[in-house]
């Protein structure tokens, strides 16, 4: 069976990539052919994505969209949620998701089993999806209320942007030095930073730097 893999990061600080080969190994034990990898930096809150609109366009039925996680496919509101998933369901795909094991077994099953799952799939996904909309909607009014507190206990504090880690960012300056054609996504793992750094850094060096 066909396979589509999904990546999503909310920041170009994070890696979308990151889960790439876990989700490979994944498709390749559950006997899945990856016919394609759409990743993007984008928050999941937003259900205009171009990489997840160009997954659903170019999928056919019967193929399989697998993402890590629910909260990699979904942070949206409920009604953008009940609009994803009727599109999916449209496409006619089937939506699995490597942390929950119930969603497995839609590669495999048919008939009155199959639809059973896919029940028991739907309450899971919705109800996973409600928890990871919350919890972004708690992250969001935490950081609300502790940009409140600070103004209030100092009225000409003002919020600064994140800082440059020099240490960091020199290093990766060094490895794109010491290895020009060393690919970036190695420089980052050995930077331990995002490979969207990288990439910056790379655009603001006059240094050479990794592919």
């Amino acid at each position: 069976m066909n396979a589509h893999i999904y990546l999503r990061a909310s920041t170009k600080d994070q890696d979308a990539l990151r889960a790439k080969s876990a989700l490979e190994r994944f498709a390749k034990e559950n006997k899945l052919t990856v016919i394609g990898v759409y990743s993007e930096n984008i928050s999941g809150t937003k259900l205009d994505r171009p990489e997840l609109h160009r997954l659903l366009a170019h999928a056919q039925r019967g193929e399989c969209l697998v993402c890590e996680s629910v909260d990699r496919l979904s942070r949206l509101s409920r009604d953008d949620w009940e609009a994803l998933k009727n599109t999916i369901k449209k496409k006619g795909l089937k939506l699995v998701i490597a942390d929950l094991p119930t969603t497995h077994q839609m590669v495999i099953d048919s008939g009155i089993t199959g639809q059973i799952m896919e029940v028991i799939n739907d309450m899971l996904l919705d109800l996973m999806a409600t928890v990871s909309r919350l919890d972004q909607e708690k992250r969001v009014e935490r950081i609300k209320q502790g940009l409140e507190n600070k103004r209030a206990a100092d009225p000409t504090w003002t919020p600064k942007g994140k800082a440059r880690n020099a240490e960091k960012w020199e290093k990766v300056r060094s490895l794109m030095i010491k290895h020009p054609t060393m690919p970036a996504s190695d420089i980052a793992k050995l930077a331990d930073v995002g490979i969207a750094t990288v990439y910056r850094i790379k655009k603001n060096s006059v240094c050479p730097s990794a592919t």
